[in-house]
């Protein structure tokens, strides 16, 4: 039989594997070796071979086997026993294997022991795969070792208790009292860890919010010491001193101040300080000035200083690192909604950020700059995203032409310069532009009778160039056949040149023998052919094919407006009309044929079905949608609310609202949907990403779902939150939505 082979050789001829096969060859002969030894029983060949079993379990395979060995060394009172046993236990067990409480008695006694090596690998064992039991038995050793002199042990037994608390929330309040003494530590590890603690204390205990509000002012010393001295130079990278401690102090600054406005003022001083004296030109410099603005944003702080924090972000884009790009841009989409004045000054910058070639940076810009839309810049900014749209990607294109089209219909100075701008959009990217760009399009020219010659010659002239775009010819198509008598005139507004009837004719069958006309786009070009044939040719059919007439962008009248408009236009009935009337409504009555007198109009009770006929024709509102609940676990629940605006059939809006009714708090919670590709969905921001417990305030987001087509509708969600120290994900469907969501 070969011998086994030493752990320098194992790795050596592993290596030397030429094929996959001879690779488990080798691991398969010497597993069969480690299988034997452990067999055999020799403890000091023990650790040897549960370190080759470990490097075997880092390439893949199987090393469960190795389970019980790790907990005979861990016991071992040897030091390099110890050693391997703990990485073993570490790697091979966790918290779905029973065995793992089994080394629960031995770390006790390791804890105990005094011996800071021997501390130090039971801690960082407990740290890594401790579970909740272990953690409720083992919480009093470690708390007795945060008091001990060593910073060794310390820092090691703080990072323990981090992970305690992330296990057993309940055990806040065994560490909650040490954490006020420790932050008067210098020590680099020690202070860090302790401030992760009390962060992870804050987020899980609104007690603890309060307790640790009282040692703001310590904090912001801790950090003005920092910016200003420093602890130590080893700390210290690119000249910025323990960037790493800066960041978790505020990061804790930024939850202490959140919703307190007392200590908010407390630290605005050296935020703005902070803001100021820190070089940006190394990572380290940007990280910390990023956390920062961070914490300036989301605490009460003075104008001036959130200011200060959006021109850091402008500065953030212009740095050479793409990654600074993006965080700026992120941040700024995020606050142009709270600070839109300031992110304004901004916006050549942003600007300049579409052309980057890098796709994410684009996307985000894309997204920064329609948001910065508004009514005194949309020409030069709807000019600059047209120019965008040209050579953007393809992935991009369908986003920015929606976005072009929603913000001229929100800021459009003039009718003409909106027309102008949608047909741009139709004729660089008319293939990814809504569905309902068709129809706004037309019920806008529809509505602007003064543009009526302007836009069918625009239209027509854009036809014959291309009659790719789908949209457009069927825009243009409509628009010639409701219109189509004015391209036999001249337009002033337009390049002049005269069409004649039989170019009108030959294109629009260019239309309908193209193979790229979609079917809808062929019944657009024969309603057209048919209804000039009353424009041009003066058929005697005219009035079947009159214009359309226009269409009221909006909800149905109000019962008064109706009642006016029929009072005012409507004419008296003759008395015969009335007659057939009620003759009409008397027909299964077995009266004689006497024709009857109509009754008074004045109101009573037997006029009550004339008054029933005197009703507006406005159509019933739609019964309401009822509500849906699709998620539950351990407390938490999500509940879809439906409304569909008046006069926007195609549009449906979910607001989606999360409740609480556990004992713990939800914490960065985030819900995101995709639905079907005939189905275009927008996601508002949420209303916040912490649930309280017991029904605490809830979270609400609302879903914007543009489904014109009508196609049955599916929800896919995915949702990420943390609750009772763990971290949930949960991806579901949604495919029991009520029918008349979609109908």
């Amino acid at each position: 039989m070969v011998p086994s082979l030493k752990l320098h050789d194992f790795m050596e001829e592993i290596r030397g594997a030429k094929t996959q096969a001879q690779e488990r060859e080798v691991i398969q002969k010497e597993c069969a070796h480690i299988r034997a030894s452990f067999r055999d029983g020799d403890p000091l060949q023990r650790h040897r071979q549960l370190t080759k079993l470990l490097y075997v379990h880092m390439l893949g395979y199987p090393a469960h086997f190795g389970q019980m060995e790790c907990l005979k060394l861990i016991a071992s009172p040897r030091f390099i026993d110890k050693r391997v046993g703990y990485l073993g236990a570490m790697l091979l067990l966790d918290e779905r294997h029973d065995a793992h409480l089994l080394i629960t008695n031995s770390i006790k006694n390791d804890l105990s022991q005094g011996i800071q090596p021997v501390q130090g690998l039971a801690l960082c064992t407990l740290s890594t795969m401790g579970s909740a039991e272990m953690c409720r038995d083992l919480a009093t050793e470690v708390e007795k070792l945060l008091l001990q002199p060593g910073p060794y042990v310390r820092k090691k037994a703080i990072l323990t208790a981090v992970h305690m608390v992330r296990k057993a929330p309940e055990l806040s309040d065994i560490f909650l009292p040490l954490c006020a003494k420790l932050l008067h530590e210098h020590h680099h590890g020690i202070l860090l860890g302790t401030i992760t603690l009390i962060m992870e204390l804050c987020e899980r205990s609104p007690a603890a919010l309060r307790h640790f509000r009282k040692v703001v002012p310590k904090l912001v010393q801790i950090l003005r010491t920092l910016v200003t001295t420093g602890y130590s130079t080893e700390h210290s990278i690119s000249g910025i001193s323990d960037p790493f401690l800066q960041v978790q102090i505020l990061r804790l600054l930024r939850i202490l101040g959140r919703n307190h406005e007392k200590s908010s003022e407390t630290m605005n001083d050296l935020l703005a300080q902070v803001a100021t004296n820190t070089d940006t030109s190394r990572n380290a410099g940007s990280a910390v000035l990023f956390e920062t603005v961070l914490t300036i944003m989301d605490i009460h702080s003075a104008a001036g200083l959130r200011v200060l924090a959006v021109n850091i972000l402008g500065r953030f884009l212009l740095n050479s690192d793409k990654n600074i790009r993006y965080v700026a841009l992120t941040s700024l989409l995020k606050l142009v909604k709270s600070d839109h004045s300031a992110v304004q000054r901004h916006r050549p910058t942003v600007v300049e950020c579409l052309r980057e070639s890098d796709a994410s940076l684009s996307r985000r810009a894309l997204e920064l700059s329609l948001a910065l839309v508004n009514s005194s810049n949309v020409r030069s900014m709807t000019q600059e995203l047209q120019a965008f749209l040209e050579s953007c990607p393809p992935d991009l294109r369908a986003d920015c032409a929606s976005g072009i089209l929603l913000a001229a219909e929100r800021f459009a100075p003039t009718k003409r310069w909106h027309i102008d701008t949608i047909l741009h959009v139709l004729t660089t990217a008319g293939t990814y532009v809504r569905d309902d760009a068709v129809a706004n399009l037309t019920q806008l020219i529809g509505g602007a009778q003064e543009l009526h010659a302007y836009s069918v010659h625009r239209l027509y002239h854009a036809l014959a160039e291309d009659i790719s775009q789908q949209p457009l010819v069927q825009v243009a198509t409509w628009c010639i056949g409701e219109y189509g008598d004015f391209l036999l005139e001249n337009c002033e507004e337009t390049e002049p040149l005269q069409v004649e009837e039989e170019e009108v004719m030959a294109l629009l069958e260019k239309v309908l023998q193209s193979h790229m006309s979609l079917p809808a786009t062929r019944g657009y070009a024969l309603t057209a052919l048919m209804k000039l044939s009353t424009r041009i040719q003066g058929d005697t059919e005219a009035a079947i094919l009159e214009k359309m007439p226009l269409v009221e962008h909006g909800g149905p009248q109000t019962d008064e407006e109706a009642k006016e408009s029929r009072d005012d236009t409507a004419p008296v009935p003759t008395e015969p009309q009335t007659s057939k009337l009620l003759d009409l409504l008397n027909l299964l009555d077995d009266t004689s044929g006497d024709t009857q007198q109509p009754p008074s109009l004045n109101p009573s009770p037997e006029g009550a079905l004339v008054h029933l006929l005197d009703l507006p024709c406005a159509p019933p509102p739609p019964a309401p949608i009822p509500n849906l609940k699709v998620f539950e676990r351990e407390g938490v629940q999500l509940n879809l609310s439906f409304t569909r605006p008046p006069g926007t059939p195609a549009l449906l809006l979910i607001t989606v609202t999360t409740t609480n009714s556990s004992e713990d708090e939800v914490t960065h919670f985030i819900c995101q949907a995709a639905v079907p590709k005939s189905v275009q969905l927008q996601l508002e921001a949420p209303s916040g990403n912490t649930v309280p417990a017991q029904d605490g305030p809830p979270i609400t987001q609302l879903f914007r779902i543009l489904n014109p087509n009508k196609a049955p509708l599916r929800l896919k969600l995915r949702l990420t939150y943390n609750h009772f120290g763990q971290s949930v994900q949960e991806i579901f469907e949604v495919n029991n939505l009520p029918v008349k969501t979609w109908q």
